[in-house]
């Protein structure tokens, strides 16, 4: 395969479309849903359960897998593909979101950010060289550039500087970028619109596989975080997939793909399942409520997963409030196929004209 992403763009719906995007490892169908798999494993799920539900491409973090267990051992043990018993597409983070959501101290200069370890409080430095050697090591088909991940709310002055700093780390990465390996492009601009058009015209210059939208849910306001979703789509290239980073929210995602984006990740359903949150097509609802504790009916009559045709509300219930294990599984299963589902039949919806009936209905009851 020449290129490193083959993009094929299949029918669009107004702005919304639906596409090809055909990695060494596999063909991902867009709009797409990546699942987390921070540490090298999706929470209480194995790779066999992710592909019966749909999984075509899962993230790893370069933060995490450098912290621990290291990528150099994750490299002798055949790369993170062998390490995780993965074999179809993995998009690894670089990790700027990380060093600026997690660290206890981060101090930025040119190079790249030093900081301490959140498992103990080491002391760490990770640039755009250190980033795409840990991502080269990993073995990921689809690595992302080191940034600058613009805190919310800050200056004008400061996020300028903040997004030279992340064009200066995406054109060493370019330059670092290995043979086979396909690299991401990051943009930021924090919610200044003029920032985030000189972002993304930078960016695109640099010629990358594909371009990422990041510095968004980091504290602005829905109202804020929608207005630059719609105002960056629209700038990205057509022919390129556009990925809107750390956006999980099926409300927010409605959004995204209204306005063109095409990947989204985050761990919404996941983290949701284990607290016990579990979405349905009547909406979403609280397993521990008193009302379902003699409840005999399947968490969604609509649903068609494991849990849904084996286990009744009463039972999910009982073994939530008991904190035994097979609850985290039971309800990130349900969890996860609820959103494979929801992006499988949004993109029907598209190839078949039907986008906006399907946001409509959906804005109802999520």
């Amino acid at each position: 395969m020449k290129d490193n992403v083959l993009f094929t763009l299949i029918k669009t719906d107004k702005n919304a479309r639906t596409c090809l995007c055909k990695t060494f490892r596999g063909i991902i169908n867009t709009p797409a849903f990546i699942a987390v798999g921070t540490q090298g494993t999706v929470k209480a799920v194995s790779p066999d359960e992710l592909k019966e539900m749909g999984a075509e491409i899962l993230l790893c973090n370069t933060y995490h897998l450098y912290l621990r267990p290291g990528h150099e051992i994750v490299s002798s043990l055949g790369g993170i593909h062998q390490f995780m018993n993965w074999d179809r597409t993995i998009l690894s983070d670089s990790g700027g979101f990380q060093v600026f959501s997690l660290s206890a101290l981060r101090k930025i200069d040119k190079n790249g950010v030093h900081f301490r370890s959140h498992l103990d409080g080491s002391l760490h430095f990770i640039g755009p060289e250190k980033a795409m050697e840990i991502q080269s090591l990993l073995g990921s088909d689809i690595a992302m550039t080191f940034d600058d991940c613009t805190p919310y709310p800050s200056t004008y002055e400061y996020s300028l500087k903040s997004l030279e700093l992340t064009t200066q780390w995406a054109t060493q990465c370019k330059k670092l970028q290995k043979p086979g390996q396909a690299l991401f492009g990051i943009t930021q601009g924090s919610t200044f619109k003029d920032l985030r058009k000189k972002s993304i015209e930078e960016i695109i210059t640099i010629q990358f596989d594909g371009y990422a939208v990041g510095g968004l849910s980091v504290g602005e306001s829905k109202e804020e975080m929608h207005e630059m979703i719609n105002f960056t789509a629209s700038l990205l290239p057509i022919d390129k997939p556009r990925y809107l980073m750390g956006i999980g929210d099926l409300k927010d995602v409605l959004i995204g793909v209204e306005a063109g984006f095409d990947m989204f990740d985050c761990v919404m359903p996941t983290r949701n399942a284990r607290n016990g949150t579990l979405f349905t097509s009547r909406g979403k609802i609280s397993i521990k409520r008193e009302e379902f504790k003699s409840d005999r009916g399947p968490l969604d009559p609509d649903c068609e997963c494991y849990t849904c045709r084996n286990y009744s509300r009463g039972y999910l219930r009982h073994i939530f409030l008991s904190k035994e294990i097979l609850s985290m599984r039971l309800n990130t299963i349900h969890n996860l196929h609820f959103y494979f589902n929801f992006f499988k039949n949004m993109r029907k919806c598209i190839i078949e004209g039907k986008f906006s009936e399907f946001k409509s209905k959906w804005e109802v009851i999520l």
